[in-house]
C-alpha cells in the first residue's frame, strides 16, 4: 500500500471517530474544480449509450447550480430526497468496517481529493470524481440504492466469518465492474467502468474480456486485478434480480461452502457459464478510474 497516499492506520486529525471530515469546499482551489469539470463533460459526453439507464437517470442529481467538484451541502439535499443517501468527506480509504457501516446507514465516503492533470487517465486510488461521479448517480435510483444497505449490512456482519475476500469480490464485479442487460443491450453501471474514459469503451467493445450472466457464487470465487482492465465483466439481468439475490440468501452456509472451493483464476471460463463473449485475452493496457 505504499503508493496509496490516502490510507491510513487510525483516523488522521481533524477526522471524525467514523472518519468523516468537514468537505470545506470552499477549500477546493480553481485547478480542482477545473479538473472535475474536465473529467465530467469527457464522461458524461461519451456516456449516453453506453451506461445504464438508471444510471443516466441518476446523473442528474450531479448537474448542481455551479461547476466544479459538488458542494455536498446540496448534492446531498437532492440525492436524500431521491433515496434518503448523502455523501460524507473522508480523508481517503477506510477501515472495512467503516466503510460497512457507512453503507449500512445510508452514507457513502467519499474521498476528499481529486486527481492531478498527470493522473487524467490512471489513479490507484478513488478520488472525489471516482466516488462521486462514478456512485452517487446509481444511488440515486432505489432499488440500487436498496442494495447498497444490503451489502453494508452483510459486510458488517461478514467480518464475524473471516468471508471478507469473498464479499469484496461481489463488491468488485458489481458495484464497480458491473454490467447490465437492457432490452437495448449490454450496458455499464459500475463506477470503476463509468468513471474511467477508456474502460468505458474497453468494456463494452473490446474483445478481450469475457461477458458472463451473473451469478452469486461464481461471482464470490473470482479473483480480480485492480492495476489493468477487467478480464471478466458479469452481467446482471436487472437491478431488481440483483437486489433480489442479495437480500434473499442465508450468506452463512454460503461462505462455509466457499471455504471448500477453489478460487476461479481471472478470465477462466466454467462450463455452467452463460458465456455471452467469450474474451480472446489480448489485451495489456493498463486501465484507471
Amino acid at each position: 500500500m505504499a503508493d496509496f497516499l490516502h490510507v491510513y492506520d487510525t483516523p488522521p486529525e481533524g477526522a471524525n471517530a467514523d472518519w468523516t471530515i468537514p468537505q470545506n469546499w470552499e477549500k477546493f482551489g480553481e485547478n480542482d474544480h477545473q479538473m472535475w469539470d474536465r473529467l465530467f463533460a469527457r464522461q458524461s459526453e461519451m456516456l449516453p449509450g453506453r451506461a445504464a439507464d438508471a444510471f443516466l437517470r441518476g446523473l442528474d442529481v450531479l448537474k448542481l447550480s455551479k461547476p466544479g467538484i459538488p458542494d455536498y451541502r446540496e448534492l446531498n439535499a437532492r440525492l436524500n430526497n431521491a433515496t434518503g443517501w448523502e455523501v460524507v468527506a473522508v480523508p481517503g480509504l477506510v477501515p472495512d468496517d467503516v466503510f460497512f457501516d457507512h453503507l449500512a446507514n445510508r452514507r457513502f465516503p467519499a474521498g476528499n481529493f481529486i486527481r492531478t492533470p498527470e493522473q487524467l487517465d490512471y489513479l490507484q486510488e478513488p478520488d472525489v470524481f471516482h466516488d462521486v461521479f462514478g456512485h452517487v448517480p446509481m444511488l440515486a435510483d432505489p432499488i440500487f440504492a436498496d442494495y447498497m444497505v444490503a451489502y453494508g449490512k452483510g459486510g458488517l456482519r461478514s467480518l464475524g466469518f473471516g468471508a471478507l475476500d469473498h464479499l469484496a469480490r461481489l463488491y468488485w464485479y458489481t458495484v464497480e465492474f458491473g454490467l447490465i442487460e437492457q432490452s437495448d443491450g449490454l450496458r455499464i453501471y459500475g463506477a470503476g467502468i463509468v468513471s474511467s474514459y477508456a474502460e468505458s469503451i474497453f468494456a463494452l467493445d473490446d474483445p478481450s474480456p469475457n461477458r458472463i450472466g451473473f451469478d452469486l457464487l461464481r461471482v464470490m470465487r473470482t479473483e480480480y486485478r485492480i492495476d489493468d482492465f477487467q478480464q471478466n465483466y458479469f452481467v446482471i439481468p436487472g437491478l431488481d434480480e440483483l437486489l433480489q439475490v442479495t437480500v434473499e440468501t442465508d450468506f452463512a452456509p454460503l461462505y462455509a461452502k466457499l471455504e471448500n472451493l477453489p478460487d476461479i483464476a481471472i478470465a477462466d471460463i466454467l462450463p455452467t457459464d452463460r458465456v455471452m463473449t467469450r474474451g480472446t485475452h489480448n489485451h495489456a493496457q493498463r486501465a484507471g478510474r
